[in-house]
């Protein structure tokens, strides 16, 4: 599985893997419950390998994060929740990335980092640098 085919879909909770390409858009199925879907072609699907984070000098991108916090957490889920203060939460992005850019990275966008990473990691992922 790689990043490339891993996507988040606008107005979805979850990630999804790309299936197979169909009349009216895409088929997906479900990281979390392998339910496959159809996904119209007028819907927002960003792919993760495509996303890349806001630095003070550069853009990094989302596989590279990924792999740090894997690294940083031996391979085990990050603790932050979705009522995580802002305070934890850019104390968690500044030890995975301490260059990372305050104003365009948002307290959401870190929320989302979070949570993706813990879903492909439940899902069985474990190397993300190659996989971009």
């Amino acid at each position: 599985m790689e990043l490339k085919e891993i996507l988040a879909i606008s107005g979805t909770p979850g990630l999804f893997k790309y299936v197979a390409q169909g009349k009216g858009g895409i088929i997906v199925e479900s990281l979390a419950d392998g339910r496959r879907t159809m996904v119209g072609g007028t819907t927002k699907v960003s792919a993760l390998g495509d996303i890349a984070i806001f630095t003070l000098s550069k853009e990094v991108a989302l596989g590279e994060v990924f792999q740090t916090i894997y690294d940083k957490q031996a391979g085990k889920a990050v603790a932050l929740t979705s009522k995580s203060t802002p305070e934890e939460l850019k104390a968690f992005m500044g030890s995975i990335l301490p260059d990372f850019d305050p104003e365009r990275v948002h307290n959401s966008d870190i929320k989302k980092i979070a949570l993706w990473y813990n879903a492909l990691v439940g899902a069985g992922m474990t190397s993300f640098r190659d996989s971009c």
